[in-house]
């Protein structure tokens, strides 16, 4: 890398620079933290611990809990720091660590995502040939598929943000190394990086999100077929979950990335951040337990049991 003598370290902004926020922020952040780590961890646990739940649409939502706990571990834990340490130095391999997993985990979220209606789909079209069409190898290859152009997609944004020279400055304002927060401290030509920031970036949602559209799509044409109210409330439960993760997720992705640099606001981008990089990784569990009735049944089952076997 080019710049592999220049800079050493960065610095980040932080949040906000008031001193009277930083322990309430810390606060906050940890309980967001906890709640994200707890959620996405025992959503695993129960799916494997529960025989009901060891199906294909489970064996994604693994994948995805897997995800999301790396994805908020990836940021989290050093913003928390930075609440309690005036001095918010980053070094440089650690900040290209940090950018490098953390647009991994949110790539292979998107293809997962991806996968997930897929899944959906085959459920509700083909409910007697679902077995088949989502058998164990598929959905591995699903997942395996995500991860390699998840942590593919990461190393190309990695090695074009951090080949372009960076300038004097090491004040990154932002609170975690971002592409365009980085991006930002060069002195050199950006504009090819940039371009190919948003072509892939782009492509890779529109290709994510156009399955979900087609998928979606031929749901509602069958859900419009049936003739029972009771088929189309269990076509509906089927899909709820997901939707509500997609649509937290491609919504504030969208925002954020698909913009010409011209229009980034830094304050703006570090409330959306806020959202993608913490509280969604935190919705995700609540969304597929609160939305989920045999998630929901299998929890307090187990909690049952374990109440019983204390008593």
């Amino acid at each position: 890398m080019e710049n592999g003598t220049e800079v050493t370290d960065f610095i980040l902004v932080g949040l906000t620079n008031a001193p009277e926020l930083q322990i309430p922020l810390f606060i906050v952040f940890t309980l967001i933290y906890l709640i994200s780590v707890l959620g996405n961890l025992g959503m695993i646990t129960l799916i494997l611990l529960d025989s009901c739940l060891h199906a294909p649409m489970y064996f994604l939502i693994i994948n995805l809990s897997l995800v999301d706990f790396g994805y908020s571990s990836a940021v989290t834990p050093k913003v928390m720091a930075g609440f309690l340490r005036a001095d918010k130095v980053i070094s440089y391999n650690a900040c290209a660590t940090q950018i490098f997993f953390f647009a991994a985990f949110a790539s292979v979220e998107n293809f997962l995502l991806a996968a997930m209606a897929y899944d959906r789909h085959a459920a509700v079209c083909e409910p007697l040939h679902y077995t088949i069409t989502m058998k164990k190898s598929v959905c591995a290859h699903l997942a395996i598929g995500s991860s390699v152009c998840g942590f593919v997609n990461a190393s190309i944004h990695v090695g074009g943000t951090f080949s372009l020279s960076l300038c004097e400055s090491k004040l990154v304002h932002h609170f975690f190394c971002d592409i365009p927060a980085v991006m930002a401290l060069s002195c050199s030509d950006k504009h090819v990086r940039e371009v190919v920031l948003v072509l892939i970036s782009g492509f890779n949602v529109f290709f994510a999100l156009l399955i979900v559209f087609i998928s979606y799509l031929l749901i509602f044409i069958t859900v419009l077929k049936m003739h029972s109210a009771k088929g189309y409330q269990k076509a509906l439960s089927t899909c709820a979950s997901h939707l509500s993760a997609v649509s937290i997720f491609y919504g504030t992705i969208i925002f954020m990335y698909l913009q010409p640099s011209s229009n980034h606001s830094m304050d703006t981008d570090k409330v959306a951040s806020v959202f993608y990089a913490m509280v969604i990784p935190m919705l995700n569990p609540i969304v597929y337990s609160l939305r989920n009735k045999e998630v929901k049944s299998a929890f307090k089952k187990k909690m049952k049991l374990l109440f019983s076997t204390q008593i």
